[in-house]
């Protein structure tokens, strides 16, 4: 009966056992942190980036595959001009990137 006590006793979570649980998942963690989540944040705030320095004339792709150059510029809206005299409004956010960098980019096999 000592034996069966002495076991459960040895098996008691302690200081520093639970310590070593939680390594493997704080490991998980910073793997995640450097190969997901920080990478998507610098490409999010290279796009602010980019957002922000539109001009007139930049010629610009957007979420939706729309080809244009741009027209005129307000704070949120943006005017492209995607063929001759035809001219639409478009929000800033929905732009994708640049027209020339969409154009060199391979096309996705789906």
């Amino acid at each position: 009966m000592t034996g069966v006590a002495w076991a459960a006793d040895a098996a008691a979570p302690g200081g520093m056992a639970a310590l070593s649980q939680f390594v493997p998942l704080i490991l998980i963690f910073i793997v995640f942190y450097f190969l997901l989540i920080r990478p998507q944040q610098k490409k999010a705030k290279e796009h602010q980036s980019y957002l922000a320095n539109l001009k007139k004339g930049d010629k610009v792709v957007t979420n939706g595959g729309i080809f244009g150059q741009i027209a005129n510029i307000a704070e949120n809206v943006v005017t492209l001009e995607i063929a001759d005299n035809v001219r639409i409004k478009i929000s800033r956010g929905s732009i994708a990137g640049s027209a020339s960098e969409a154009e060199k980019a391979p096309a996705k096999k789906g």
